[in-house]
């Protein structure tokens, strides 16, 4: 099975529009990346549900110890894993009906975007989501915008 490459610009939208985003691979620090983007995203008004093994609140929010325990209208998932985790976290969003699925980017296995092909979840990979994410700022800004001028920005 071939898995796809490009995303779309309008799956990157559709992805973002709910603005309520389960995150798998939350972290409790906030200098790393997983803590990081919980931080990023609240202040960009977006309702997070962080997913942590083994944390019970992270920034003021709880967290939950895997996907099968997040509530049930909750169908986006970001997943900011380790690689090693990446693949069991992809298999929940399928045995939970996630209805989209973003893998940041240096997170994605072939094995994880395999499972969710199989189970024709739409996903999003080998992209950041602070180039999507409004507003953009800082350096994510001045990424997105060589991202464009060099011609590698998705397409509608």
């Amino acid at each position: 099975m071939k898995t796809k490459t490009t995303t779309s610009l309008n799956e990157i939208k559709q992805f973002l529009a709910p603005k309520k985003l389960a995150v798998a691979g939350a972290s409790r620090n906030p200098k790393k990346f997983g803590g990081s983007v919980i931080k990023d995203l609240k202040e960009r008004g977006f309702e997070l549900f962080p997913v942590n093994p083994n944390a019970e609140e992270i920034q003021d929010l709880k967290c939950y110890k895997n996907i099968a325990d997040l509530p049930a209208d909750v169908k986006h998932l970001l997943i900011l894993t380790p690689k090693d985790k990446t693949a069991e976290i992809a298999s929940q969003a399928v045995q939970n009906k996630m209805e989209m699925v973003w893998i940041q980017q240096m997170s994605e296995t072939p094995e994880a975007l395999a499972i969710l092909e199989e189970a024709g979840i739409p996903f999003i990979q080998k992209k950041c989501i602070y180039m999507f994410a409004d507003p953009v700022k800082g350096p994510h800004n001045f990424h997105r915008f060589l991202v464009k001028v060099f011609g590698r920005y998705p397409k509608k």
